[in-house]
């Protein structure tokens, strides 16, 4: 499964290759909402073709689909998430890194014997795969190079397919490739269904809050806004995964004027980095009401800064995101001497600011400054914010308008306050 190296191995190569995937300029003006390296399209005779386009160069590969597959092995677990959307995760047949998936019904499987762990594209178990007869393998990439993985499995007649959705820059983008896993599935009604709900949600959330932001509208005005939408649509029963968590509207003095000021990560290995301007987590943020401290004008790819620099920002920050491995605050602290005038910095531009409202209270969205996205880890510390949160960016949104608004109405389903 994705692991946070091969994240990071991604975003540092991913700023030249938009521009590969991207081409002219009439694809450079294209919705940024719209997947970059992913194309499914209807035959006319029925099925479909699914264009898979390298982030890097610019190749294409295309595979064609005459009928549902019903036999997959995906090393993602964010392909799980797609499938599992849609109600098509009893095609999983094998995964890679088993002990890392959220999914209950594939780890029934994986406990039960009909669902096997094929283990890592480092060192597969080759003899299993060809044993589990798989209609499809679907893997990602990370490098313009085609590993030596793909290319043994190919010879061994097994068909392969590149899906490349973690590198898209759009939450939407992102949750576009349920479509994908609907050709495949043979079930795009579901995949559109899906689609169309958590674009609506995402599209209504963010356009309250930027309106917010531009006229001052209290948090009251924005949830009714996206409330009084939502009431007729007909396509709720396709949401999983929290979708009861309707967006609350029994705060109404909370502000949202200006955007939160935003330390995001910790060290990691000895290098701090900070996404692009233009990345799927900057962009998040920004529809959620934040903006990134140190985020590299120019596109999507991490940069790196110092403790000091991180220091200087903190100067700035209200709030402090994804703190790594971090599940209390004992253990933030533990990280770096430093981190104490970071919390401190922090908690006083909060309060500054007018958050930090109920500080006399024990409601942990009004009284943290930090929080992390490993609420939904499983016991091996697989997160599902990377397995359901990749096609349901409306509830990171929501998630995100609650904490950086301080909603205390709203529990958040993927993200937990550190204390």
């Amino acid at each position: 499964m994705k692991i946070l190296e091969s994240i990071l191995v991604s975003a540092s190569l991913l700023a030249s290759a938009c521009s590969c995937a991207r081409g002219t300029g009439t694809a450079q003006t294209q919705d940024a909402a719209e997947p970059l390296f992913m194309n499914v399209i209807p035959e006319a005779e029925g099925g479909y073709s699914l264009v898979s386009i390298s982030p890097f160069d610019g190749s294409r590969d295309t595979i064609a689909i005459g009928r549902p597959l019903s036999r997959l092995i995906v090393m993602s677990t964010s392909h799980i998430g797609f499938l599992d959307a849609i109600g098509a995760d009893s095609l999983i047949v094998g995964v890679s890194g088993g002990e890392y998936v959220c999914d209950t019904s594939v780890t029934a499987g994986l406990r039960e014997g009909t669902v096997a762990d094929i283990g890592y594209e480092a060192s597969p178990d080759y003899e299993k795969i060809m044993a589990l007869r798989p209609d499809l393998l679907l893997t990602y990439s990370v490098s313009p190079v085609r590993s030596q993985f793909l290319s043994k499995i190919e010879s061994l007649g097994i068909k392969t397919f590149i899906v490349n959705e973690h590198l898209e820059r759009h939450p939407l983008a992102r949750a576009a490739y349920v479509r994908l896993f609907g050709a495949l599935a043979g079930n795009m009604a579901a995949a559109d269904s899906v689609l169309e709900a958590v674009s609506e949600d995402y599209t209504n959330l963010r356009d309250s809050v930027q309106g917010g932001l531009c006229a001052g509208r209290t948090k009251q005005d924005l949830l009714n806004d996206t409330l009084d939408t939502k009431r007729d649509r007909k396509s709720r029963q396709t949401r999983q995964n929290g979708s009861n968590h309707e967006p609350s509207s029994e705060n109404a003095g909370l502000k949202i004027q200006n955007p939160r000021k935003i330390l995001v990560n910790i060290p990691y290995k000895d290098q701090w980095f900070v996404p692009g301007q233009e990345s799927y987590l900057t962009t998040l943020f920004k529809d959620a009401g934040g903006e990134i401290l140190g985020a590299m004008a120019g596109g999507s790819v991490s940069g790196k800064i110092s403790v000091e620099t991180a220091y200087s920002l903190s100067k700035d920050a209200d709030l402090w995101m994804n703190v790594g491995w971090c599940r209390t605050l004992d253990q933030l602290l533990s990280v770096n001497p430093l981190f104490e005038d970071f919390l401190r910095n922090i908690q006083e531009n909060a309060a500054a600011r007018g958050y930090c409202s109920g500080k006399d209270s024990t409601d942990a969205v009004s009284t943290s400054v930090v929080w992390n996205d490993n609420k939904r880890l499983n016991s091996k510390g697989g997160n599902d914010l990377w397995e359901s949160g990749v096609v349901r960016p409306d509830l990171l949104l929501r998630d995100l308008i609650g904490i950086f608004s301080e909603d205390d109405a709203h529990t958040p389903i993927y993200y937990k306050p550190i204390r």
